[in-house]
């Protein structure tokens, strides 16, 4: 005859122990999917406000040097009101350039050969410029630009391809993604962009 296996019935301790580890993979499991949801939601909300408020961009070349070198990362505010001397990302071709407004529509814009700006017959002040130059321009001058453009030009003039060639030309409000106002990266220069 076979012999019967008896069963013990499990203690109290054993039966809290497995409630304590019953109860602790639920709780895992719960903030897990909680942890998961918060930063689902929160990638999805930086998404949105990087994608629509905060642009952020990085800097290809170097026609904007000195003041944005090849390689750094600076985001941008969407904005409708842009200044003489602010700096915007705007679309051109599939890309997105960045450049500095020099004048707004229907200012008139001259360049010496020597690369200074004339805006309206007054010189224009330019200490963010280290070497003057005409650079790449097929424009005729003076030249007045056009109702709802821009013209831009990149601080390092001798490089730069801007509003000074027709290959570019003037900047349109609707091309523009907007005006640059911090750099944070790399970590050295991080700050305001001016």
């Amino acid at each position: 005859m076979k012999k019967k296996k008896i069963r013990q019935r499990p203690s109290v301790a054993e039966i809290e122990t497995e409630l304590k580890r019953v109860r602790y993979k639920r709780r895992y499991r719960s903030v897990l999917r909680s942890t998961v949801y918060t930063l689902i939601t929160v990638a999805a909300i930086a998404i949105l406000v990087a994608t629509l408020w905060l642009p952020v961009l990085q800097i290809y070349g170097n026609s904007m040097t000195p003041t944005l070198q090849d390689g750094e990362i600076i985001f941008t505010v969407k904005t409708a009101d842009f200044e003489p001397g602010d700096i915007v990302a705007f679309y051109y071709n599939n890309k997105i350039l960045i450049k500095r407004v020099i004048c707004g529509p229907g200012d008139w814009v001259n360049i010496d050969d020597d690369g200074t700006v004339y805006i309206n017959e007054v010189v224009l002040e330019e200490p963010y410029v280290e070497e003057k130059a005409l650079g790449d321009c097929n424009i005729y001058l003076p030249y007045q630009v056009p109702d709802g453009k821009f013209f831009v030009m990149g601080d390092h003039r001798s490089t730069s391809v801007d509003s000074r060639n027709t290959a570019v030309g003037c900047v349109a409000q609707e091309q523009i993604v907007g005006k640059v106002m911090f750099r944070i990266w790399p970590f050295e220069r991080i700050g305001l962009v001016e």
